[in-house]
């Protein structure tokens, strides 16, 4: 039966960095896959202004999705603006209660970035609160119970403070690289940013640095890394272990 996935990371082009090869996989087998950014990337640029750039990511970002049949939403938070607070946790939940997912993949709770940080304790909150009725968010109604929750890799695979964050699982993307490549190349408007304000000159060959860093771990070519939220009362089923059988690893 199909699930209906949602990625939740803070910018354009997160989700293909981390789990591109993954949503690759999980849109080939069937399932409805939905790629959100909390921001439109708005300060990501020297040359332009904010909403310029804005208007550019979100269509770059859509094509991207679009590679793979998947869905794109941007909630319309502000780059270094995502904070924890009770008017953003109402705005996600009823934006997760509009998708209705059953699994959610979400950045990692410790990560180089605040937006990233943000987003993950944002995303695991307003899990726990879209099946309350009285919790008000929105025009959403309230889902029938919380879904089952995913954080990716950090960025390297490490936290703020430099150390490995060994994954649950990972999932062997070596097949699906090609299309995860190629979604991330679509964000055109990264590359020149990301050269003038964090030294990288290609971003493609970096990601695939990652993506391999990754899987030598577990003895295969590429990979991505996943840790599955157990904490009460969220799901303990291994739904999207399940959905991705023939490419997990331990």
């Amino acid at each position: 039966m199909s699930k209906r996935i949602v990625s939740i990371h803070a910018h354009p082009d997160d989700a293909e960095i981390l789990a591109g090869g993954t949503l690759t996989h999980l849109a080939v087998r069937g399932h409805h896959v939905t790629i959100v950014t909390m921001t439109p990337g708005d300060c990501g640029s020297v040359e332009f202004g904010a909403e310029e750039v804005a208007a550019m990511r979100r269509k770059e970002a859509a094509s991207a999705a679009a590679l793979i049949g998947a869905n794109y939403v941007c909630a319309e938070f502000r780059d270094l603006a995502i904070f924890n607070d009770d008017a953003s946790r109402r705005q996600v939940t009823n934006l997760i209660r509009r998708l209705s997912p059953d699994i959610i993949l979400t950045s990692a709770p410790s990560d180089y970035h605040c937006d990233h940080e943000a987003t993950s304790v944002l995303v695991r909150d307003a899990c726990f609160g879209v099946s309350c009725p009285n919790y008000i968010a929105g025009e959403a109604k309230a889902m029938n119970g919380i879904p089952h929750l995913y954080f990716m890799d950090s960025i390297e695979g490490r936290d703020r403070d430099g150390r490995p964050v060994k994954p649950d699982f990972s999932v062997n993307v070596e097949a699906t690289f090609p299309t995860k490549r190629t979604m991330l190349a679509a964000h055109v408007s990264q590359r020149d940013w990301l050269r003038k304000q964090h030294g990288m000159d290609d971003y493609l060959l970096t990601m695939e640095k990652w993506t391999r860093s990754c899987g030598e771990h577990c003895g295969v070519a590429m990979a991505e890394g996943f840790r599955h939220y157990k904490v009460h009362p969220y799901p303990l089923s291994p739904l999207l272990e399940e959905l991705l059988e023939g490419f997990v690893l331990s």
